[in-house]
């Protein structure tokens, strides 16, 4: 029987986006089990409560994936080293989506960071397609903010909850 292949997908999905949702649904090709990780930063306030943010990724994952997949993926929260955490978890490797070089600048030296901490646990770098490449929760929330439509860049029912944050935002747009 071969050992189960387990990544972790960190972040703080404050919201989870669309290029959120697609770097999970890709992983779920490569891996048997992913964790899609919560992050508590003290150095960040976050607009959705670590509570909201769980509930959000369930409703949107259940939604997006196949039972059979839904199953595949468990959305936890963690506080400290990430490679310690996933180190507990028993994963053999990280996710990380990247859009931009400055991105990856970023995540290079997290990543030499990591494998000095262990070793043993790769960094997966996923390149977001085409159509989520800009697409990051701040800009989403600062939109949102403003009045701006952000239906395209989030799942529905994110969508929904934003609006509870920011009455301003505009419903869902005619075409």
């Amino acid at each position: 029987m071969s050992e189960t292949r387990r990544c972790i997908y960190p972040g703080s999905f404050d919201p989870i986006t669309n290029g959120h949702l697609n770097i999970i649904c890709r992983s779920l090709k490569v891996f048997d089990q992913v964790t899609v990780a919560i992050a508590m930063n003290a150095r960040k306030t976050p607009l959705f409560s670590m509570k909201e943010r769980v509930s959000q990724i369930k409703t949107v994952l259940k939604d997006a994936l196949s039972a059979e997949d839904f199953n595949r993926v468990d959305v936890d929260s963690f506080e400290g080293l990430l490679v310690t955490y996933a180190e507990k978890k028993g994963a053999c490797a990280i996710v990380r989506g990247l859009r931009a070089v400055s991105d990856f600048e970023y995540e290079f030296q997290m990543t030499s960071m990591n494998h000095k901490l262990n070793p043993q646990i790769e960094t997966i770098f996923m390149m977001t397609d085409e159509n989520n490449f800009y697409i990051s929760s701040q800009t989403v929330k600062e939109v949102a903010a403003l009045g701006g439509c952000v239906e395209e860049f989030v799942p529905r029912h994110v969508k929904e909850k934003l609006q509870k944050k920011y009455p301003t935002l505009p419903g869902v747009r005619k075409k």
